[in-house]
């Protein structure tokens, strides 16, 4: 069966309506001689019955919607031009699985998954994103997002370690509340420093660990900022000109000097001293050299900072404007480069002459929408998760769709990180762990932070991560797995062998639906309830499904986004 998809556009907004046809040459041929005439009369009748006629089958364009159009518009002027064939859209199964761990981190329940393969409704994959963003595992994941952007040392440096209850904290009031993505950048930015005592101030909720983090050095604020708002690795200048870009040494320093006026008071208990901003200071020297730096954006404009004010609060001005050059496009590319596991301009902090985007008029499309939409993040998530480009089968099945990953003509295969396959086993064994961001808590080992640790990979790209020798020996034998799997301590299993009316079949499809928010296949269930029932006693048949909930949490399906 094929669909007929009519479209007309009135007052303008754009409405359709959809046939299906059977799928033969003779009624292909005469969708395309009379489709102009459907339409013609189709805009008639709405007209008449001021849409009446049309009834819940008619769509207004929204401004979503709009955008999503234009993504595909752009994207597929890139196909045309490279003769590329785009993969095939993908099925509901894995559209939800994908959705679900790029917005939420972890794969659906069951239950969710069941509601959404059964769900008949045109709009169903628009409504369950609007779910997931406006839901509690949306503020969860993403706190993970920005967290591993934001301080990366965090995974190396057990004191940072010890400030990101309160950061990630801080994270998702920010996410809950739905802050605009300029008031965030400028919350860290302008964030209160003097008096601040890390060791003393341990619950409170702020983004002062960013700072600590950076050891509150000029340098390293710079070099961060720069890189995570603005897309600029101008770290290479700080010692000397950019060899590969236009950044000179001066533009590094002049930049550092917003943060210069920050410095510990004398006496200080090191690195987790009280701090002073001097709002006096607005000049920086440049290290072994008598040179004298003024504070200096990137264009090369040296503002007026007003007296008695902090610098910091003049570069958030300056960062967070609509007319940046840089930062709604670094904003938009991120989150692009998060949903496609590539970047318009990738990798997605490393903007330069000679790493020029992909797709240019689509990157100052998705920033000038996300700035005239005030730098609401989560209408970019909305259009990207609505086009045609996005909802693509990751799936390779001919030469033509086995494209460069820069061409999105089909979904990359992204590794899942350390907390979504953490979280997606918990999810499919239905156990998990409270947020706490007490002193006790952070020094507190659980089985998290345990998994975390071993399967963290912040060195590798979300197209590039592989998995391990022992990261494979802890899933398939590791203790996560073995109580995810034990009749006593899972209570998905638990729940599936005790549900009054279960056949063998019916058990094994809750199990696919639990790992792989999908059903079996025929062939896979034929094959699997073949496999349990030869085993004819009670507790053999339970060992049996034991072993096919383990194959399905080992699976590559599994722990892959695809």
């Amino acid at each position: 069966m094929n669909s007929i998809r009519i479209e007309t556009e009135i007052g303008g907004a754009r409405f359709h309506r959809a046939w299906h046809v059977i799928n033969v040459p003779q009624v292909q041929k005469a969708t395309v001689i009379f489709a102009p005439i459907l339409s013609r009369i189709l805009f008639v009748l709405c007209i008449i019955s001021r849409l009446a006629f049309c009834g819940d089958q008619v769509i207004a364009q929204d401004d979503v919607q709009k955008l999503a159009d234009r993504i595909d518009e752009l994207i597929a002027r890139k196909w045309a031009k490279n003769r590329v064939v785009p993969a095939s859209a993908s099925d509901d199964s894995e559209y939800l699985g994908r959705v679900w761990l790029d917005i939420a981190g972890k794969i659906p329940t069951a239950a969710e998954a069941q509601d959404f393969l059964d769900d008949t409704a045109i709009d169903k994959r628009r409504r369950i994103v609007d779910e997931l963003l406006d839901g509690p595992n949306y503020v969860v994941n993403w706190s993970n997002v920005w967290r591993r952007v934001l301080i990366p040392e965090a995974d190396s440096d057990v004191n940072i370690r010890f400030m990101l209850p309160g950061f990630e904290g801080w994270l998702r009031q920010q996410l809950d509340e739905n802050k605009s993505y300029d008031d965030f950048v400028r919350e860290i930015l302008t964030t209160p420093v003097s008096g601040v005592n890390p060791y003393q101030d341990q619950n409170g909720l702020s983004p002062f660990a960013y700072y600590q983090s950076k050891e509150i050095k000029p340098e390293n604020l710079a070099a961060s900022t720069s890189r995570m708002f603005l897309g600029i690795r101008i770290e290479c200048a700080q010692c000397h000109d950019h060899p590969f870009d236009t950044w000179k040494r001066k533009d590094f320093w002049g930049y550092a000097t917003f943060f210069a006026a920050m410095q510990r008071q004398p006496g200080g208990n090191g690195f987790l001293g009280q701090l002073q901003e001097l709002f006096v200071q607005q000049t920086l020297t440049v290290p072994d050299t008598n040179e004298v730096v003024n504070a200096t954006y990137l264009t090369g404009v040296s503002p007026q900072i007003p007296s008695g004010s902090s610098a910091r609060l003049t570069l958030a001005d300056w960062v967070t404007s609509g007319d940046n050059p840089y930062f709604a496009r670094t904003a938009a590319n991120r989150v692009w480069g998060h949903f496609f596991g590539t970047g318009i301009v990738d990798p997605v902090d490393d903007f330069s002459e000679s790493n020029p985007p992909s797709h240019p008029e689509l990157l100052d499309l998705l920033a000038r929408e996300l700035v005239e939409h005030d730098f609401d993040l989560k209408f970019l998530m909305r259009a990207i998760t609505a086009s045609r480009t996005y909802q693509l089968t990751s799936s390779v099945r001919s030469a033509d769709t086995a494209a460069e990953p820069w061409l999105f003509s089909r979904m990359a295969v992204k590794g899942m990180t350390a907390e979504q396959l953490y979280d997606s086993i918990a999810q499919a064994v239905g156990t998990h762990e409270t947020f706490d961001t007490t002193l006790q808590a952070r020094f507190a080992v659980t089985g998290r932070s345990q998994f975390v640790e071993q399967f963290s990979d912040s060195r590798s790209g979300p197209t590039e991560r592989q998995t391990s020798v022992l990261q494979a020996l802890a899933m398939m034998n590791g203790g996560m797995i073995t109580r995810a799997t034990d009749l006593e301590s899972s209570r998905t299993f638990a729940g599936i062998i005790a549900y009054p009316g279960f056949d063998t079949a019916r058990r094994i499809e809750a199990l696919f639906l639990s790992t792989l928010h999908r059903r079996p296949l025929p062939d896979e269930l034929d094959r699997f309830v073949k496999y349990v029932e030869s085993n004819e006693e009670e507790s053999t048949t339970k060992t049996a499904l034991s072993d096919v909930f383990w194959v399905l949490l080992n699976s590559s399906e599994f722990s892959l986004n695809h």
